[in-house]
């Protein structure tokens, strides 16, 4: 076979789609939903891979290990900061989810890239990483059991990741602008006696409008994973998908 056909070959069979889904800012239980169906649909070869794009209201999450001990109030004060706790079946500890935070949930078939869970939660870190550095913040991996990215000792961005039969669910939340009080409520991801920033916060810069942000992780995201093309939906197309009408 010459060579520029193989290489061609080679080209077509790495060159991947990547729908995203931007859903603006929706409850966890509705993004939920909207993740079961996405998995069943990927995983009986429906829709291609997928990537979800949204904020949350104020809602503390916590993974399959259930580490209650590390929500610092009790549940029923929860309602007075404005907050809901929800149970989940990702990897990882307790965390926060919240408005000027960037959240994406990956609904993709590690199998189809040649991928394993580590080098996929690698890829996650790099692309919060990608992110920072746009911004001139020097983000990392943390050190051994210290999930999630950092910027020295603060925490930057999340991640808690689920997979089944090799498609993932759930996934990272990087810190723009949110609240940062509201993790003074929990241990985040379990790790005692470290802070939690954001991109602001590191920067000291006024930041682009939070759409802008959001897409550049997107778009980091996308290059990390090798997708070539991505497809653009709203809401608004996703329900019509689904048969729904408003």
């Amino acid at each position: 076979m010459h060579n520029w056909l193989y290489s061609g070959l080679q080209e077509m069979r790495v060159s991947r789609n990547l729908e995203v889904l931007k859903m603006g800012t929706i409850s966890y239980l509705e993004a939920l939903k909207l993740q079961e169906k996405l998995v069943a649909d990927r995983k009986s070869h429906k829709i291609p891979d997928t990537l979800v794009s949204l904020q949350h209201p104020p809602t503390y999450t916590l993974g399959k290990r259930l580490t209650d001990h590390n929500l610092l109030i009790p549940e029923t004060e929860l309602k007075r900061i404005g907050a809901e706790l929800h149970y989940t079946q990702r990897g990882g500890d307790i965390t926060f989810h919240g408005p000027h935070q960037a959240i994406l949930y990956p609904i993709i078939a590690l199998h189809d890239m040649g991928l394993g869970a580590r080098k996929s939660v690698e890829k996650l870190e790099s692309t919060m990483i990608d992110l920072a550095s746009l911004y001139g913040v020097k983000a990392c991996p943390g050190n051994k059991c210290e999930t999630g990215v950092w910027v020295g000792e603060r925490k930057i961005g999340a991640i808690g990741v689920q997979i089944s039969y090799g498609v993932t669910s759930h996934g990272l939340a990087f810190n723009m602008d949110p609240y940062l009080s509201y993790f003074k409520q929990i241990v985040p991801c379990g790790i005692a006696n470290k802070d939690v920033t954001s991109l602001r916060r590191e920067t000291g810069l006024a930041l682009p409008t939070e759409d802008v942000v959001q897409d550049q992780l997107i778009s980091c995201f996308a290059r990390q994973f090798g997708y070539g093309d991505l497809v653009w939906k709203d809401a608004a197309s996703v329900s019509s998908d689904n048969g729904e009408t408003e």
